[in-house]
């Protein structure tokens, strides 16, 4: 998303991420990753929940795709620190519009397993084309 905000934005959509664990966590984060967009904190995991975003078990760490992520982001520079409150918890990516429209849901079936950004570029490109 940080790579990509600029086109969101000259779409004229606000990016925003939601993540787990503490204030210091979340600090220790943007840090890292450079975001500037805002990053909420959802301990209690309720906007996970409401979307249906599900929770891994220990077997995905065995899965092909999952020891293909963890290379991409080794290889990246990226490395995890310690592990939050929810570990297993999945995430995912979504492009939401005024007036409670979902226009772009995607949920993470495993660890690394990333919204791909061009799919949430083009349901925004949409949007702001029957919009504008």
């Amino acid at each position: 998303m940080r790579d990509h905000e600029d086109e969101f934005r000259s779409l004229d959509c606000d990016v925003a991420a939601i993540g787990l664990g503490d204030r210091h966590y979340a600090e220790a984060f943007r840090e890292e990753t450079g975001i500037t967009f805002p990053l909420f904190i959802d301990d209690d995991r309720l906007a996970y929940k409401a979307v249906g975003m599900g929770s891994a078990n220990l077997l995905h760490l065995l899965r092909k795709d999952n020891a293909k992520a963890r290379h991409r982001a080794k290889k990246g520079g990226h490395s995890q620190h310690r592990l939050g409150k929810n570990p297993l918890q999945l995430g995912g990516g979504l492009v939401l519009a005024p007036g409670d429209r979902d226009l772009y849901v995607y949920l993470s079936e495993t660890f690394g397993d990333n919204a791909p950004i061009e799919d949430m570029l083009a349901s925004a490109r949409a949007e702001a084309s029957a919009v504008g």
